[in-house]
């Protein structure tokens, strides 16, 4: 696609989004001197950890784990931090890196156009503004589309309804008759801290979830004063979380029959937290724990034995103006819809509009499947990174430590690029075709393939969100670029510069 264009941009890269990504980016960025931009559509940083608010938010990986191994946090005061602590962070983050200027806040991208020409990215922000850059980065992540519910009549409803992500906090909840639709990670943390409010707590499950329990404790402050004076031990603390995450892709990933270890843990936590054998029957999940995302929750499973809880398992027929209708017919008045239903975690392009080579948009190219190579570069699109893009997730581990190594090979790609003197990167299509089969071909062999339906599987049952190997691997494999993945060009004669090693 041709765009009329000068071949110098505004910047060198342009970063949509600030969260975890787009910050460590940033600053690996500023660190090399290069001149950016960042995108947010949002008032601040923090991304889905300032978007969801809901009682009870927290993480579920340990806290010393979930923060960059560049910026060791010694303050930390739980084992797994909650939203407040993981917002306040990378609020520091940015501060202590000098971010702050480099972001442009309330600027939701809408298009981002590639100019062959030029070999440069043409930015729209949604007021209209366009901005250039030789590199676009896509920091969105997968965490901030909310999945709503598709139930008839939802539109009639008359009381208050709202999902997980934007939680209604003008809304008292004392003595009203709320309805939870959905039982994942999210619902998990609201059900405990709602149900002692509310007068009736109705809780939707359409499929049990495996619940582990939550290893969670305060740190003292002794023992945050030992990490601050001691970098060393929190580093090597951290080191040893990272392990033991890791083990647990032994089941994962390698041998999922070792997964039943886990099942029984958490069969032992289901009998242990609830007395009610009818209750534990729906509890009670019929596929291979790890095959879905498994929940950590102390308190869960024992506030569904609440006088004033109800576990709904049949499947809901229809909303009324006041009330939610099951297909067995029963009606269920309530003054509230908590929607707990998740995120579209397979859409990791809107709102924006990539147009890449040939006039063809990547949300067209993507309709049958998410693909790319590495999960960072996608073939016909120069120049565009993703940072948590298609299997580059791991379900086993810190997101934030595939993060890191998404954004060194992002960083090996531009120092390729300077070296050889060119305007654009372009990764051959029979690389990124050879790696997503083998990536697919073990994906067989884990534990996410076992045969139920999850988030992390797109509309025609492929898995295009997780990593089906260990983390450390995907870190090994990123640390260098191979020259003759990609094709190089320049805007001078628009050129193939074909430089193999």
């Amino acid at each position: 696609m041709r765009v009329d264009s000068e071949s110098s941009p505004d910047f060198d890269v342009l970063v949509i989004g600030s969260g975890f990504a787009g910050l460590c980016l940033a600053i690996h960025l500023k660190r090399a001197g290069k001149s950016f931009l960042i995108l947010e559509r949002g008032p601040d940083v923090g991304g889905t950890w300032r978007v969801n608010t809901y009682p009870g938010c927290a993480c579920d990986i340990p806290s010393h784990l979930y923060s960059f191994s560049f910026e060791l946090n010694p303050r930390w005061t739980r084992m797994y931090p909650s939203q407040a602590e993981i917002l306040e962070y990378l609020r520091g983050c940015a501060d202590r890196y000098g971010l702050r200027p480099l972001i442009r806040f309330h600027s939701e991208v809408r298009e981002a156009v590639f100019d062959e020409t030029a070999n440069i990215w043409h930015v729209r922000i949604e007021r209209g503004e366009t901005i250039t850059a030789r590199v676009v980065v896509s920091a969105m992540g997968g965490l901030n589309r909310p999945a709503s519910p598709r139930i008839p009549g939802l539109d009639r409803f008359q009381g208050r309804a709202f999902h997980s992500s934007a939680w209604d906090h003008s809304f008292n909840l004392w003595g009203k008759r709320v309805a939870v639709i959905g039982t994942g990670a999210s619902a998990v943390q609201i059900v405990p801290r709602i149900a002692p409010l509310v007068g009736q707590l109705h809780v939707f499950q359409r499929t049990p979830h495996w619940i582990l329990p939550k290893l969670d404790r305060p740190i003292p402050t002794w023992e945050r004063n030992l990490f601050q004076w001691l970098p060393g031990y929190m580093r090597m603390f951290r080191t040893l979380l990272y392990w033991k995450q890791e083990m647990l892709g032994l089941g994962y990933i390698g041998n999922p029959a070792l997964m039943k270890l886990l099942e029984k843990l958490a069969r032992k936590h289901l009998v242990k937290s609830v007395p009610d054998p009818a209750l534990r029957e729906k509890l009670t999940p019929n596929f291979l724990i790890g095959c879905k995302r498994v929940l950590l929750s102390n308190d869960y499973l024992p506030s569904l034995c609440r006088s004033n809880v109800e576990l709904v398992s049949d499947a809901i027929a229809q909303v009324r103006e006041g009330s939610i209708v099951t297909a067995d017919g029963t009606e269920r008045p309530v003054d509230a819809l908590v929607y707990a239903t998740g995120f579209r975690t397979t859409d990791l392009l809107s709102p924006v509009r990539f147009v890449g080579r040939g006039g063809i948009a990547l949300d067209d190219k993507w309709r049958e499947g998410l693909e790319a190579f590495w999960g960072v570069t996608v073939a016909g699109y120069p120049n565009l990174f993703f940072l948590i893009g298609p299997n580059s997730r791991v379900g086993h581990n810190s997101i934030v430590f595939m993060i890191e190594a998404q954004a060194h090979y992002v960083m090996q790609c531009l120092k390729l690029m300077h070296d050889k003197q060119v305007t654009a990167l372009d990764v051959r299509p029979e690389a990124q075709a050879q790696f997503n089969r083998n990536l697919q071909e073990r994906m067989k062999r884990t534990v996410y393939a076992a045969g139920c339906k999850s988030w992390y599987l797109d509309a025609q049952g492929k898995n295009s969100i997780l990593w089906p190997g260990f983390s450390f691997r995907y870190w090994m494999r990123t640390r260098g670029v191979k020259a003759e993945d990609y094709v190089f060009t320049t805007n001078s004669v628009n050129e193939l510069v074909r430089e193999l090693v």
